[in-house]
């Protein structure tokens, strides 16, 4: 009981920090292409998707962790499939993205 109670309440905070790590991501990104569209900073688009992007990546790794830890305890055959098919997406996603974080220029990747 109270191993599942850590479990659900340690899967649920990954979770959230994941969507908060992309919400952050978001808000930064928005707030730079404002600033762009404004004149008030130059700061190309190509820079404003690493930034994104960058967020977007290190949160799905939070989900597929917390995705990972809810189905430690007990898992079904339709809970493993289910892990299966959301690690499969988000590990396309995450490898599409990651290439395309690849393909920037050495500056930006530090």
């Amino acid at each position: 009981m109270v191993l599942e109670t850590f479990v659900g309440i340690t899967a649920t905070v990954l979770g959230i920090f994941g969507a908060l790590f992309i919400v952050y991501g978001a808000a930064i990104a928005i707030v730079e292409l404002l600033m762009r569209e404004m004149r008030i900073r130059a700061i190309s688009y190509r820079d404003i998707r690493w930034v994104f992007t960058t967020r977007i990546l290190i949160g799905l790794e939070f989900f597929v962790a917390a995705d990972v830890i809810k189905t430690i305890l007990e898992p079904t055959p339709q809970d493993l499939a289910i892990l299966g098919a959301l690690v499969a997406i988000r590990t396309v996603v995450s490898y599409f993205l990651g290439k395309e974080v690849s393909e920037l220029p050495e500056e930006r990747k530090l």
